[in-house]
Formats: C-alpha cells, sequence, structure tokens
C-alpha cells in the first residue's frame, strides 16, 4: 500500500519530532520521514493529510493474550494454558490464535498494531510466544514473527493448577525442579542429536526439546513470568545456571532488585498496572515502579497483559507511570521501540524509520495525554481504523473485505 501522510506532528520516537513532516510508505514499508520540504511523494500516491494532529509509530504490546484468551466467549475461547503438559515448550501460541477476537479492534482503538501474543502461565514452560499484526483474516497473513520467544512462569501460578491436580510441581521447589530437568534433558538431547549427525546415523526428534535447545543456543529468549523478588532471583538464577538470555514478565517487585536486574541487563516487561491486588505476588503492584526501574538503568517495557488489562488502555498505564516518576520519553519508548527491541522486532516495527513496517497512527494530540485519541491507523500502509466524530465511535476495516 502506497501512502503519505502530510503536515502532521511526527513523533518518530527513535529520533526528533518534525513539525510538519511527512511520512511516506510504499509497498507497506516506510521508505521516508522527514519535513515537508525534504520528502518528495510521488505521482499516484494518496495524500493524508495530518495537518494539526500527532503521527507516531503503532505501538507495541510486548505481552498478551489477544486472540488466545478470547473477550465474550468465556470456556470456548479459553485457549491460553494447555494445563495436562508442565513442560509444554512445543505448544505454539499461533496455533490458537483467532483474528475475530473483539481484543483486535480493541488494540486498534488505542494504537496497538503489533502485539505478542504469549501462552498463559499455568505452566512452569508454557509455550512458543508469537507477534503478530492487530489486523487481518488469518494469523498467517498477520504473522510478524515465529516463535519470538519461549514463555516460563515461576511462582504462585504453577503450583497453583499442578498443585490442585495434587502433581509436581505444587510447591517453588517443584516449579524450578520441573524447568531444570527440562533443560537438563536439552542439554542431552542435544549432545545425542549431534552425535548422531557425525555418525551419519538418523535420529527421533523431540519437538519439546528441539525448542528448548534453541533456547540454550540463544536462538529464543526466556520469557520468565514472575511478580516476587525472590522468583525474580530464581529466574536469574536459573538464567545464569544455563546460559539462556532471560527477559522478566510482569516484575511486579523487580524494583526491589534493580540494580541487579541492571547490572546483568536484563530487559523487563513490566504490568499489568491498572490491576487489584489480588494476590499475594501482587503486594508490591505500583505505578511508581516502573520509574525506579528506569532510573536504575533497567530497560523497560509496559504490558497490559490483555485482558487483564485492556488492550487500548496500554497508553494510558505509560501516561499515569510518567505521573509517578517515570522520564516522559522513556514512557513512550517502552511502548513503542523499547518493546520492539525486546522482543527481537525492531527490524519491522517501533519507530518511524524508512525500511520499517508501515505502521502508522494518526493522533488528535499528544498519546500521553487522555483526552487524546487515535484518529486513523494504518497497518503496513493499509488503513484498518478510522474515528468519527460525528458518530463518535471508530471503525475496523472488514479484513474478510477485499476491493477487487
Amino acid at each position: 500500500m502506497n501512502v503519505a501522510i502530510t503536515g502532521g506532528y511526527v513523533v518518530p520516537v527513535d529520533g526528533e519530532p518534525i513539525d510538519g513532516g511527512t511520512v511516506l510508505i510504499q509497498d507497506g514499508k516506510i521508505t521516508a520521514v522527514g519535513p515537508a520540504a525534504e520528502v518528495a511523494v510521488p505521482e499516484g500516491v494518496t495524500t493524508v493529510d495530518a495537518g494539526g494532529s500527532w503521527v507516531l509509530p503503532g505501538f507495541v504490546e510486548a505481552h498478551a493474550h489477544l486472540g488466545v484468551h478470547e473477550e465474550a466467549e468465556g470456556w470456548a475461547g479459553q485457549d491460553t494454558n494447555e494445563m495436562t503438559d508442565p513442560v509444554g515448550a512445543r505448544m505454539r501460541a499461533l496455533d490458537a490464535i483467532n483474528p475475530a477476537d473483539l481484543g483486535f479492534a480493541d488494540a486498534l482503538s488505542g494504537g496497538v498494531t503489533t502485539a505478542v501474543v504469549k501462552p498463559g502461565s499455568g505452566n512452569p514452560i508454557g509455550g512458543q510466544t508469537v507477534a503478530v499484526k492487530c489486523w487481518g483474516r488469518t494469523v498467517d497473513e498477520m504473522l510478524v514473527r515465529q516463535p519470538v520467544s519461549v514463555k516460563s512462569a515461576l511462582g504462585e501460578n504453577p503450583k497453583r493448577v499442578y498443585g490442585d491436580q495434587k502433581k509436581l510441581p505444587s510447591t517453588r521447589q517443584g516449579v524450578a525442579a520441573v524447568i531444570r530437568d527440562a533443560f537438563t534433558r536439552a542439554q542431552d538431547y542435544r549432545a545425542r542429536r549431534e552425535h548422531a549427525a557425525a555418525e551419519g546415523k538418523p535420529f527421533d526428534r523431540d519437538g519439546t526439546l528441539e525448542v528448548l535447545v534453541r533456547v540454550l543456543d540463544g536462538e529464543l529468549p526466556w520469557c520468565q513470568h514472575t511478580h516476587r523478588a525472590d522468583d525474580i532471583a530464581t529466574a536469574l538464577r536459573l538464567a545464569d545456571e544455563f546460559g539462556y538470555r532471560v527477559i522478566l514478565n510482569h516484575g511486579t517487585e523487580g524494583h526491589l532488585l534493580a540494580d541487579l536486574i541492571a547490572e546483568r541487563e536484563v530487559p523487563v516487561i513490566i504490568g499489568p498496572l491498572f490491576t487489584s491486588r489480588s494476590k499475594v505476588e501482587l503486594r508490591q503492584r505500583s505505578l511508581r515502579n516502573p520509574g525506579i526501574l528506569a532510573r536504575a538503568g533497567v530497560e523497560l517495557a509496559i504490558t497490559t497483559d490483555h485482558p487483564v488489562v485492556p488492550i487500548h488502555f496500554l497508553v494510558h498505564q505509560a501516561t499515569l507511570a510518567v505521573k509517578e516518576g517515570l522520564d516522559r520519553e522513556i514512557a513512550l519508548r517502552s511502548i513503542t521501540v523499547n518493546p520492539a527491541r525486546i522482543m527481537g522486532l525492531d527490524d519491522r516495527v517501533g519507530s518511524l524509520r524508512p525500511g520499517l513496517d508501515g505502521d502508522v497512527v494518526i493522533w488528535s494530540g499528544d498519546p500521553l495525554d487522555v483526552m487524546s485519541r487515535a484518529l486513523r491507523v494504518f497497518v503496513q500502509g493499509r488503513e484498518v481504523y478510522s474515528f468519527s466524530a460525528e458518530r463518535g465511535e471508530g471503525e475496523v476495516s472488514d479484513p474478510y473485505y477485499r476491493e477487487s
């Protein structure tokens, strides 16, 4: 899709704002960003006047359950956790996403164009995560990258799930042991596989262990669900033991270990921040925590953990974190550039830069102002959402309809 968005206050995020700037998108990719005088709009390219508005990259949600935990569907749309196997590395969120989930339309209305969809936290090892666009007919058409990481969980959730079943793991000891045993088997599996290859002999593959070897080899990061400080310490300990790259997800008590996390250069995807303290792990939940982590030098992304917090409130979490001490620029980066970089997607999304996907949102004003709204949303240059002031509501383009 070819479109030029002109005349707006362009905020590339990874560069200085441009008043009266132009963003040129050709064949779904950004090809130029700059002042109007420096960006030539080719003949035949559709021009969109963004005068008086702000123009930003689509937001990136680094930890959501869009499509796998469908809204208003109950049991029928609940595919977040395969809670019959504590070691589910072979499971793929990709296979459970329903693009018709109502949450995808909400995402667009909140300026979110890319989401990393993850299995839930019911298992010590939940499965593979996937990055998708928030608009499309099939998940295959929406796909940005698969897999992006492997989801794992420490703390209350897995020990409750399997404790209720009277089986391993029912304690924090057990959860860590399950993860440790799985990686030990993966190390042995890798050695056997390499030996078989050297000998030219056939080898029986194991889907679970194949994925865990990719984690050990550094191909896939380990997204570690963890809230409490002691569980964060366990996450760091396990990562040191097996040498994989860990990303802390939630990190509710991360501020208590901020110096240790920063020293190890471990990123934190923090949130959800608009929740009650519904369990022991969340006693320290506070909108002040992102600012504490950021000031300690921790690379930060903010998450809604949708549908725990509705995904269109992503930007509002960032706004209120600023109110409670988070630097404004870091707040904006925490929902754009940072999640893209943390999840290895910054070659596709996260800023307005030539070569990246043409995911652009026109806002009525500063998106960190709670009164601002997304007016028009483009995904790879295609307009997929628009807000009608006359009707007072937004409209999502029907992905099943294609102009002839």
